[in-house]
């Protein structure tokens, strides 16, 4: 990773440059509003896992989150819009098409993927973009970063920070998803990859473990622009723009428990 520090680093300083005993990630709980807003993000997940109903609709509540996550992350990526009732295979042969059919199938993954991100989370990132643009690009480019500068530099840095950060599971899942976002390492696909890295991390994590929540919803119900703008911020490397994105995708999960909460309720009703 290459990203000036976003609390406490010295000017100058990039995430790549830290000790190798410094947690960088775990620094960022200390940027204005974060430490809150993962809080009240893992809290409304606690509450979705507490909840009654839940053990005798877990199953379809997972079925249903899948297909809404899939869904919302096509809209996000550019997808022609369509209510969630009518996202179903099989799906056109264009553009919008392939981002639906791609999104669906990285979904019905994301749970079987966790433990491979867990030890080797480029592999589980080459699984996803196989599953994303299986239809798309050529098969020998299948799971293979595009060739460009810092790409793979940026993917290991990533990788290696990751998977020894201690940090709170919302931070991590935030900083993947910006990170994938902004390397864009892919041929094709890469904000429907960079919602499910970091959906992943919070399966692997222990956050969500059973992939009941609907954080891509939750992005889209914020509004496209806000996320588009988070992510700017992000980008800029600036303190605030971090803690603006961070702050954007735990409200994003805290959506997505609370849209998993109705799921719950219909389920039983």
């Amino acid at each position: 990773m290459s990203r000036t520090y976003p609390a406490g680093g010295r000017k100058g300083e990039c995430w790549h440059d830290a000790p190798v005993t410094t947690d960088v990630l775990a620094s960022l709980g200390e940027l204005p509003g974060v430490f809150e807003a993962a809080d009240s993000a893992r809290a409304a997940i606690d509450g979705l896992l507490r909840e009654p109903a839940l053990r005798r609709s877990r199953g379809e509540v997972r079925a249903a989150s899948r297909r809404r996550s899939a869904w919302a992350s096509a809209q996000l990526e550019g997808a022609d819009p369509v209510d969630v009732a009518a996202f179903d295979p099989p799906f056109g042969d264009d553009e919008s098409g392939r981002l639906a059919a791609g999104s669906l199938r990285i979904s019905g993954e994301i749970r079987s993927l966790s433990d491979t991100w867990r030890q080797a989370p480029l592999q589980a990132l080459a699984r996803l973009h196989t599953l994303a643009a299986a239809d798309v690009v050529a098969p020998d480019s299948l799971g293979r970063p595009r060739v460009g500068p810092g790409v793979t530099a940026r993917l290991s840095g990533l990788a290696d920070t990751v998977t020894s950060s201690q940090a709170s599971g919302v931070v991590v899942a935030a900083v993947v998803q910006g990170e994938l976002l902004d390397v864009a390492p892919f041929e094709w696909g890469n904000g429907l990859i960079a919602r499910a890295a970091s959906r992943l991390v919070l399966v692997s994590r222990g956050v969500d473990p059973d992939a009941l929540t609907v954080p891509e919803e939750g992005l889209l119900l914020l509004g496209l622009e806000r996320y588009e703008a988070a992510l700017s911020g992000y980008r800029s490397g600036a303190p605030e723009g971090v803690a603006g994105w961070l702050v954007h995708i735990a409200a994003s999960v805290q959506q997505g428990a609370t849209i998993a909460r109705t799921l719950c309720s219909s389920a039983t009703a």
